[in-house]
């Protein structure tokens, strides 16, 4: 059973910085893309990012480039979220989610969500 846990939320200044983290369980995490995913208060959800833990390569929604970046410590079945130079547009509740790197979806399967809150 694919299970993610998402950890690392919590309320902070503009300008500041959090990590979320993403444990995996339940599956052989090389053959898998884990993502993080967003959804703000009366928004649609939105991707964030998503990295192959194939091959390391990463995508990252427009909004985030330069700001956030998305690792994996493959040994711990954990992938990470360093969010930096936060603004309250990034508050939102967060979540990691998981595909086959063959689906490419990085959102077949879904954990629990952490909540980010970004003070003006």
């Amino acid at each position: 059973e694919v299970q993610l846990q998402a950890s690392g939320g919590g309320l902070v200044q503009a300008g500041g910085s959090l990590r979320l983290s993403c444990a995996a369980s339940g599956f052989t995490f090389d053959d898998y893309a884990i993502g993080w995913f967003r959804q703000a208060p009366g928004k649609e959800r939105e991707g964030v990012s998503c990295i192959s833990l194939s091959d390391g390569s990463t995508h990252y929604v427009d909004s985030v480039k330069g700001r956030f970046t998305i690792s994996s410590d493959n040994a711990k079945n954990t992938v990470y979220l360093q969010m930096n130079s936060l603004k309250p547009e990034d508050t939102a509740v967060y979540y990691c989610a998981a595909s086959t790197v063959v689906r490419g979806t990085c959102s077949d399967y879904w954990g629990q969500g952490t909540q980010v809150t970004v003070s003006s």
